[in-house]
């Protein structure tokens, strides 16, 4: 149905992964967010980088848009846009001390947040799980947090989405795309044919699964919670024969020897990552992602074609559909999460998300912040401006009507 609907239309509506808005379609009209009240983050260690009492976490954005025609938008809306932040060249700042990422030291997603400037003078609270930062920054105990969210070889990293969707009211503030270089690491002095047990996060051994059936046949595959805690452990002592895929970094921080460089079964592996917090919009950069939940009425035949039909007619590209379970109501009982172009300040977006919001059960919003890679809002841009001009054009219309 999908591929039919690309075809069929001339918009940009293909579902080629690049940047865009995500939308995510449940069948239920109400979401659930897990307690966690009994379950504090575990924190593997504290990394102070900071070299002044505090920072500032710059977020990419600007106040309300002048002139933005809001024509109607309902107040869930409104409230979006009153939340939108200023960019660093103006006038706001959200304050952040602490940042929480998923580790120990080591992991790509350290590699991926140190990347960023801002992010790297911070503190630095190394979690042991996504769920962990998740729950750190909905309980107070960090400012923001940074995850990975998508890899380029295995798709949606599901855990970070589905506690996104369903476990939390957080909103994703930036992404980040890092190059990955999967490698083989061990204790010095251990060669290939010693080596009897690989450790890894499932994300990682599934892509590197064809080395491994190649290079390690016979090899006992056991998880770990990341990259660089399989490092951490086999550094141990007595830790013969046991190898991890981790970060070629991970082997200068635990004492190991890199084996086997870029073992990943696909060249250009790469994974994004996202900072969320607690509530702050990033203001619209030209280039941007924008999310929210749509719980349908009902399942019935035509009922996705319609949702993505809202974005089709306002010329709105959609750059991936994925389906995740809604983990209630038994088998058949499927979310749709969608992304696209644009930013909830647009007012091609705003009116599409208003439309889904009158037509379908609920909308969650998850957030509107800046896209990493390219420029690609030439053709939203032109978009939104014969939208503009349309409106325009009626609103000439209608003042002749007598009163």
């Amino acid at each position: 149905m999908l591929g039919a609907l690309a075809a069929a239309t001339p918009y940009p509506g293909s579902l080629a992964v690049v940047v865009g808005v995500v939308v995510v379609v449940v069948v239920r009209c109400a979401t659930g967010r897990r307690k966690n009240a009994q379950n504090r983050p575990s924190v593997v260690e504290v990394i102070d980088t900071t070299s002044q009492p505090s920072a500032d976490f710059l977020v990419s954005s600007a106040a309300n848009p002048s002139g933005l025609a809001l024509n109607g938008l309902n107040a869930a809306y409104s409230n979006m846009l009153g939340r939108l932040t200023a960019a660093p060249s103006l006038v706001g700042v959200t304050k952040a001390r602490r940042v929480g990422f998923f580790g120990p030291a080591g992991t790509f997603t350290e590699q991926a947040l140190l990347t960023q400037p801002d992010l790297a003078q911070l503190q630095r609270i190394a979690l042991r799980t996504v769920p962990d930062v998740l729950d750190a920054v909905d309980g107070g105990e960090v400012d923001i947090g940074f995850v990975p969210i998508e890899n380029s070889i295995e798709g949606t990293v599901n855990f970070t989405q589905d506690a996104l969707v369903f476990d939390h009211d957080l909103v994703i503030q930036r992404e980040v795309v890092l190059d990955i270089e999967h490698c083989l690491l061990a204790r010095p002095g251990t060669a290939l044919s010693d080596i009897k047990v690989v450790l890894s996060i499932p994300v990682a051994t599934a892509q590197c699964h064809a080395y491994l059936r190649r290079a390690l046949p016979s090899v006992d595959i056991q998880a770990a919670n990341s990259t660089a805690e399989a490092a951490q452990m086999a550094a141990n002592e007595g830790a013969h024969g046991v190898a991890a895929i981790a970060p070629a970094n991970a082997a200068s921080l635990y004492g190991l020897d890199v084996l086997q460089r870029n073992i990943a079964d696909h060249e250009g592996n790469q994974t994004r990552f996202v900072v969320v917090g607690k509530d702050r919009i990033p203001a619209p950069t030209g280039n941007d992602k924008t999310g929210v939940v749509v719980f349908q009425r009902a399942d019935e035949p035509g009922s996705l074609i319609g949702i993505l039909q809202e974005f089709a007619a306002r010329r709105i590209n959609i750059t991936q559909l994925l389906s995740r379970p809604t983990k209630r109501g038994g088998l058949g009982d499927y979310c749709f999460i969608i992304y696209a172009d644009g930013h909830v300040s647009d007012e091609l977006v705003a009116d599409a998300l208003r439309d889904l919001r009158t037509k379908q059960g609920d909308v969650k919003f998850l957030g509107s912040y800046p896209a990493a890679g390219k420029h690609t809002q030439s053709a939203r841009e032109h978009a939104d401006q014969r939208w503009r001009d349309a409106d325009d054009w009626m609103n000439a219309i209608r003042a002749r009507i007598n009163r």
